[in-house]
């Protein structure tokens, strides 16, 4: 069976009409006869929704207890028992509650997935965890459920569920979203027209990126090379001279005129010997395209025009950026320049810019002969004068008498110039031609074969190892450029990947790309097994085209190694290309190898303080929790001793010492599996509208009743928080304080309201702590100054933080005026949030 496909329905914010799109397109499978299921769809008490759920078979939802309530949530062993062709699964991003099969609903849609089963899902755009960050500037609320973006990447299809921010604000004003009591607030506060069209943008752009994902594939796959303007792509095309600052701003520029416009900067390793670039400057301008949201690329090309476009096609970029050219005008004669080629061969669906600057027309060095191969236009113009080109000289010479010694001079400067164009062979046919024209019409006896003078046969020989040894030392000086010009484009790369090392370049995917920008190649992959017999498995792959499963079915293999290969697909590469290659294979070993250390690492430093932790609880276990056992231990054993008549008040002492004992007990193991959890990142906050004089006052049940002074306003706003983490918390804060306090000191516990927080102030007048140690304290098993081991295990402030950051608080020591220690817990205020998280959280409310 093979896996299921996910169709997504995305949205820009609660209540665009997800969940009923969703919906409607279940009852149009149903019609067409398809077996589709509702796993999992809440709706919400609206009434079209609830109607569009009439006539779809449910999968009974399963019940789970937590904190005193019961929740449901989807069941998947029951959608999986059930086996239909298509599931509901509303709000992919949902966090289940604790006790669930997984930890959210979207590892729920991966089995179902798994098992063959479509689904059919719904989520905000808020919720894909790359935007958390925006979302919370935009609306001024950070989202708690989110999803990694590569779950909605990998959806099959992705359907934008879009509404105007007017249009999504009547149906809030007429109740449609929310109940009536709470429509005011959420229309003043979260759905403002600000922000909906904020998000709705980033829906817009974010959907659009992933069509043009689709897009790039479908062209790669299909072979398409036209041009499609689908979306603005501006290439940048750059020599490393100092004017590509100009032309890099000027892109960025006629991008922003467009909505989603791209830049791309592209530097092409140049082999016609023009002025070298400065790889400092490269670096700048790499720089500031990077800080301009565009990327940078580096490619190989002998022709420079021709990469250009090709690189351009390849990308299917719509504008191309070009500097006017640095030359002269009398350096025009060596050929129109790279800006007028691309100009010419653009075609009519790439618009070219050619932009001035202040470098334009100060001059460069001149160009000499190309690096590459001399070309096949100038191959065959150098034959065409090989051949040519004696025949009408000697038309020309029959005109006039010039005498043999001038018709030498003339025939064997024509020989030099087939050689300066085309090369060795050129050069030899028109030395041979020449010579046989200059026997048999300008040597006596005319019209013969034959020479009668001695001298003239001296004058031929050295008329003819003249031109074949000019034309030797042209061929000879063409490969000698073309050799270093090679070495130098390598030397580029090479060391533009030695760069991409130091700058810490490690990924594995991007070295890659690299690779495939570099020969212009469709895909590539990093291919691997474990032994000469193990299939071949893909450690990394970029591009599209047809997947390569072995380095045998790739147009270019190269070895890395016994069992590991890069496999490059699209055109054959030409052996001088291998040595390059060769580097690029060795380091994507490298990276790949470092990638494995770094995450081999990571599980050791996680392994490491495991086992920190386990050696820290091994030791309050046999060290904390053995003092308060043993005081149980001795009173129980002096209760059952029937060698002492115990009075009542000895009795009472000794039952009044083993509940003490049992209380400390259950304070030390409840910290220590508090802790457990945070440790484990298994805590899941339950988080609640209340107001701090519920809770706080429960908190201080530990502590004897006039140790503390309490000042908590009954009209502070409500904080949203877990009430049992925000007890537990503030227990552990209070019990700290009053240990440290000095007799007859009160604790002072206060609460005010500041800005969007709520401050929980528990205020000691005991010996402080040091600015340098504030910090330390909140780490587990650290305790401050002399403690006594019977004083606790030092778990009681790093629970306290740990639960505070769980429901996205602070908790941070300050000094006490006069001496002491102020503990400051900032909590987050309900009345600033009248969005998603206060209005019953609309990422699990509205579709």
């Amino acid at each position: 069976m093979g896996r299921g496909k996910l169709r997504i329905y995305l949205g820009a914010a609660p209540g665009v009409g997800k969940t009923y799109a969703m919906l409607s397109e279940a009852h149009r499978r149903v019609e067409r006869g398809t077996d589709c299921v509702v796993g999992f769809v809440e709706h919400h008490d609206r009434p079209r929704t609830e109607v569009m759920l009439h006539g779809l078979e449910q999968v009974p939802r399963r019940e789970l207890a937590y904190r005193d309530a019961v929740f449901t949530e989807m069941d998947v062993d029951a959608v999986l028992r059930r086996a239909p062709a298509v599931a509901l699964v509303d709000e992919l991003a949902h966090t289940n509650v604790p006790g669930s099969r997984n930890d959210k609903r979207w590892q729920d849609v991966e089995e179902l997935l798994a098992a063959g089963i479509d689904v059919i899902s719904t989520v905000n755009i808020q919720h894909l965890e790359s935007l958390g960050d925006v979302v919370e500037s935009i609306t001024g609320v950070r989202q708690r459920e989110t999803l990694p973006d590569e779950v909605v990447r990998r959806a099959d299809q992705i359907e934008l569920v879009d509404m105007s921010p007017q249009a999504l604000r009547r149906r809030m004003a007429h109740g449609n979203i929310y109940k009536p009591d709470k429509v005011d607030a959420a229309l003043s506060n979260y759905f403002r027209p600000g922000n909906l069209t904020a998000l709705r943008e980033l829906a817009l752009l974010w959907v659009a990126d992933r069509v043009d994902e689709y897009l790039t594939e479908y062209r790669s796959e299909h072979r398409v090379s036209a041009i499609w303007g689908s979306r603005e792509r501006i290439l940048v095309g750059l020599t490393g001279g100092p004017e590509g600052r100009t032309l890099i701003r000027r892109a960025a520029r006629l991008a922003e005129k467009g909505a989603g416009g791209e830049v791309m900067a592209v530097y092409i390793a140049r082999s016609d010997g023009l002025t070298s670039a400065s790889p400092k400057e490269l670096t700048v301008q790499r720089t500031l395209v990077e800080d301009l949201g565009g990327t940078f690329h580096h490619v190989v090309g002998d022709d420079i025009p021709a990469a250009l476009l090709d690189f351009a096609r390849g990308v299917n970029a719509t504008q191309i950026v070009l500097g006017v050219s640095r030359r002269k005008s009398w350096q025009y004669v060596f050929g129109p320049g790279v800006g007028a080629t691309v100009a010419r061969d653009s075609g009519p669906d790439l618009d070219v810019h050619l932009i001035t600057h202040a470098e334009a027309g100060k001059g460069r060095g001149l160009p000499v002969a190309r690096g590459a191969r001399l070309g096949r236009a100038r191959v065959i113009t150098g034959w065409l004068t090989g051949v040519l080109g004696p025949v009408v000289l000697a038309l020309l010479l029959n005109t006039v008498d010039l005498g043999l010694a001038n018709d030498m001079l003339l025939f064997l400067a024509v020989t030099v110039a087939a050689a300066l164009i085309g090369g060795l062979y050129p050069a030899l046919a028109a030395a041979a031609f020449g010579s046989l024209l200059l026997n048999y019409y300008y040597t006596p006896p005319l019209h013969r074969l034959t020479i009668a003078d001695p001298r003239n046969i001296v004058a031929l020989a050295i008329f003819v190892g003249v031109a074949v040894s000019v034309a030797s030392v042209v061929d000879l000086a063409a490969r000698r450029t073309h050799q270093a010009s090679r070495l130098r484009a390598e030397s580029e790369i090479l060391s533009f990947l030695a760069g991409s090392v130091l700058r810490g370049e490690t990924r594995l995917e991007e070295l890659l790309e690299r690779v495939r920008e570099t020969f212009g190649m469709e895909s590539v992959a990093l291919l691997e097994r474990e032994s000469d017999v193990a299939p071949w498995t893909c450690a990394g792959r970029v591009g599209g085209g047809r997947p390569v499963g072995r380095p045998d079915e790739a147009d270019v293999d190269m070895p890395v190694g016994d069992h590991m290969a890069l496999a490059l697909s699209g055109r054959v590469l030409p052996a001088s290309d291998r040595r390059v290659l060769a580097a690029f294979a060795a380091q994507a070993a490298v990276v790949l190898d470092r990638q494995r250390l770094q995450h081999e690492a990571e599980q050791a430093r996680a392994l490491a303080e495991g086992n920190r932790i386990r050696t820290a609880l091994l030791a309050a276990v046999s060290h904390d929790l053995r003092t308060p056992l043993a005081a149980i231990k001795a009173a129980v054993s002096s209760l059952r001793s029937d060698d002492v008549a115990w009075s009542q008040e000895d009795q009472a002492e000794l039952l009044q010492g083993i509940e003490e004992g049992a209380d400390r007990l259950d304070h030390l193991v409840g910290n220590l599996l508090d802790m457990s959890r945070l440790q484990t990142g298994t805590v899941t906050p339950l988080i609640r509208e209340i107001d701090l004089d519920e809770v706080v006052p429960w908190a201080l049940g530990g502590v004897p009743e006039d140790s503390v002074e309490l000042d908590v306003p009954e009209t502070l706003p409500m904080v949203a928080v877990d009430a049992g983490l925000l007890e537990r918390a503030v227990a552990n804060i209070v019990e700290n304080a009053v240990k440290y306090s000095p007799p007859g000191a009160r604790v002072l516990v206060a609460a005010s309201a500041l800005a969007d927080r709520v401050e929980l102030r528990v205020v000691d007048r005991g010996p402080g702590v040091p600015d340098d140690a504030k910090d330390r304290i909140f780490e587990p098993f650290q305790r401050h100054g002399d403690a006594p081991r019977g004083a606790g295990v030092g778990l009681g402030l790093a629970v306290a933080r740990g639960f505070a950051e769980a429901m996205e608080g602070t908790l941070n020591a300050e000094d006490t005026p006069g001496g002491g220690l102020t503990m400051v817990l900032t909590l987050r205020a309900v009345d600033a949030l009248r969005a998603p998280a206060r209005l019953a959280e609309p990422e699990r409310q509205v579709s």
